[in-house]
């Protein structure tokens, strides 16, 4: 066989091979991404895509084209076109100010929001000891002419560890948003032991009792009852827009989850509608108001299957 003719047989033989490669990938369609928790981009993490209906904010609704499906708020610094930018990611102990952005997609500031429980953004800062709860309402530059709009500054009491903060809010027109940062304290730290499960906590002179399950993937309805020296409160004072305000992480990734108060009466309990997405334990913080002062209480439960 001349040389012309062996060249032909092994050009023919590479035609064969790409055709079957072609087919075998049309038929197998494209490989996707890798998961949320490996991507990154300029050190953040960053969440795509692969349902249109997706529970991005784990309160139960869909929440656009860019959540990632079933995935409880809080996870990702980077999530559905938005981004939590901290001027500093390192603290030393005390109280200090913390300022930070949501920038959109193009890496503008976010300057326009809608009101969601009163407020325009909700601000939870806690130890990933769970440890330090702190539900607070920054203040945001919003003047086009100032260098700094879009910025949004809270004081926090820090003590030394490793800190999450979450950003609770909603864009104008736009859907539930909760994007969450670590920050570094530096010094010492003494951490808490892991929290037994509890169904009452004292603040002060107030003691709150938790009934009520919490059952993963379905809807669990959770009862707060505040006394007060033995006293049933019945003239708590709403806290922005109900009764009581609760917060649920999940222990281990401290995913947030928004829990739901139901309307009812000043006291002494305080209904919510909870769902949370897997069996485990989970802290839940209550805020509620009371002769002018808004209080906080805790509890560990655990959610079974």
């Amino acid at each position: 066989m001349t040389t012309a003719a062996r060249l032909g047989v092994f050009v023919a033989g590479l035609l064969v091979v790409f055709a079957a490669a072609v087919g075998i990938g049309r038929a197998t369609g494209p490989v996707g991404p890798i998961g949320p928790a490996e991507q990154t981009e300029g050190g953040r993490e960053v969440l795509h895509a692969s349902d249109k209906h997706a529970d991005v904010a784990g309160d139960g609704h869909d929440h656009g084209p860019e959540a990632a499906t079933d995935l409880p708020g809080g996870l990702a610094t980077s999530q559905g076109g938005y981004t939590l930018v901290p001027d500093h990611t390192t603290y030393r102990p005390g109280t200090r100010e913390l300022a930070f952005r949501v920038e959109d997609a193009d890496g503008a500031a976010v300057t326009d929001y809608d009101v969601e429980h009163d407020e325009l953004l909700h601000l939870v800062a806690v130890r990933r000891d769970f440890t330090g709860f702190q539900h607070v309402h920054p203040e945001l530059d919003a003047a086009p002419e100032d260098e700094d709009a879009g910025t949004w500054r809270v004081p926090l009491d820090l003590t030394p560890g490793s800190w999450r903060v979450f950003a609770d809010f909603v864009p104008h027109d736009g859907d539930p948003v909760v994007l969450g940062v670590d920050l570094s304290v530096a010094g010492p730290t003494d951490l808490a032991p892991r929290a037994e499960p509890t169904r009452t906590a004292v603040v002060g002179d107030y003691e709150v009792t938790l009934d009520g399950d919490l059952t993963a993937g379905q809807h669990s309805m959770l009862s707060l009852t505040i006394n007060r020296d033995g006293v049933p409160v019945t003239d708590l004072e709403p806290y922005l827009g109900a009764y009581g305000h609760l917060v649920a992480l999940r222990e281990g990734d401290l995913a947030y989850l928004h829990v739901h108060p139901e309307d009812g009466e000043p006291g002494p309990s305080v209904a919510f509608d909870a769902e949370v997405p897997s069996a485990g334990r989970y802290h839940l913080y209550l805020d509620f108001r009371h002769d002018g002062v808004v209080r906080t209480a805790g509890f560990t439960v655990e959610a079974d299957r």
